[in-house]
């Protein structure tokens, strides 16, 4: 696999360079493009992967999370730039969707189908819980909500505020969990880490980070010009180029890295990126491009539409009551996963 991977960097990076400059298809470059981020953001799963091995779950499934996010927000502030706020909104609602239900489900499916029971921190779920209704409950609705009696420039203003308080909290939320609480929480069924060898030192990991990092970033901004003919060949729509397919792209490195950790049995990890990841999009990654977009000629509110309020609160309700007690297995897997059909049919013909 890492072979294959190689494979399509090596030859994904130099086709995205020639097809840019001599015009290919937007089709075929949508493709190509796509599949070289998807390539480069396995080398930064591995790199993210070796680094957390020394560091602990926690702080190995927040690097693996960060870094996982970097792709969709480098793709995002492309798409900020060019006035497309509609995918930047819907990509967003899809890496919250995305990542409880596609990523945690086949997380939980995948772990299951190898043990018939798998346990992680419940405390540390329970917190999440509360940070996840506050994050996607709270913040997400209520600038809907208020916006219907508000001007423009008002909701503007309300998203700002809103956004320098999420951005807080997440803040203060790592330090809690990090330093100040660390290990107060700790519980009884953790999984025991066995010792295991990074593939790569600290200095080639971060190496490979910064160097598919800087390609990620040449490669989505290209992408991003493709949207609108790409959109118009397959009559998909904004939301479900978004919601779908930005989404998926943009969080492949800690797809791949949440279902390895889960069938490897180490849950903690691969429910701290599943659900930290999506934390993180919400409370630090949403804010923050809002307060980018002010720096551009188009200002993005965080306002939302109907369907993918609902579609983020479902998949948050529904991911509560799943991870609540602890321990999960293929079953409740093969829900989460169902839930996220659904919502992409949903989607698509919307």
């Amino acid at each position: 696999m890492n072979k294959i991977f190689f494979l399509l960097v090596a030859t994904g990076i130099p086709l995205s360079v020639v097809g840019s400059l001599l015009h290919w298809s937007p089709v075929i470059m949508f493709v190509i493009y796509n599949i070289t981020i998807i390539a480069l953001a396995s080398y930064m799963g591995r790199a993210t992967e070796s680094i957390a091995i020394v560091s602990g779950p926690r702080i190995g499934g927040l690097l693996n999370a960060t870094f996982g996010n970097a792709v969709e927000l480098i793709i995002s502030i492309f798409a900020l730039k060019a006035g497309l706020i509609g995918v930047v909104l819907a990509s967003l609602t899809g890496s919250v969707i995305g990542n409880l239900l596609l990523v945690g489900g086949l997380s939980f499916f995948v772990g299951g189908l190898k043990f018939k029971r798998q346990e992680f921190n419940a405390y540390d779920a329970r917190h999440n819980a509360g940070l996840l209704m506050f994050a996607v409950i709270v913040a997400f609705v209520i600038p809907e909500v208020f916006s219907m009696e508000m001007t423009e420039s008002q909701t503007l203003a309300l998203s700002i505020g809103i956004s320098i308080i999420l951005m807080a909290l997440y803040i203060a939320a790592l330090y809690f969990r990090l330093v100040s609480h660390r290990g107060v929480y700790q519980h009884s069924s953790d999984e025991v880490e066995e010792h295991e060898e990074p593939e790569w030192s600290k200095k080639v990991a971060i190496t490979v980070l910064a160097l598919a990092t800087a390609a990620v970033a040449y490669v989505s901004e290209n992408l991003v010009h493709t949207f609108e003919i790409v959109g118009e060949t397959f009559g998909w729509s904004e939301l479900f180029i978004g919601v779908i397919i930005v989404a998926i792209v943009g969080n492949a490195a800690e797809h791949a890295s949440a279902i390895i950790m889960a069938y490897k049995n180490k849950m903690n990890i691969a429910v701290e990126i599943a659900v930290g990841s999506t934390l993180q999009i919400a409370m630090f990654v949403a804010p923050l491009l809002v307060l980018i977009s002010l720096f551009f000629p188009t200002k993005m509110a965080l306002v939302f539409t109907l369907p993918e309020l609902i579609a983020m609160a479902s998949s948050v309700f529904l991911t509560i009551v799943l991870t609540n007690d602890g321990d999960t297995n293929w079953f409740e897997g093969a829900t989460l996963l169902a839930a996220y059909i659904i919502m992409g049919i949903g989607f698509y013909l919307l």
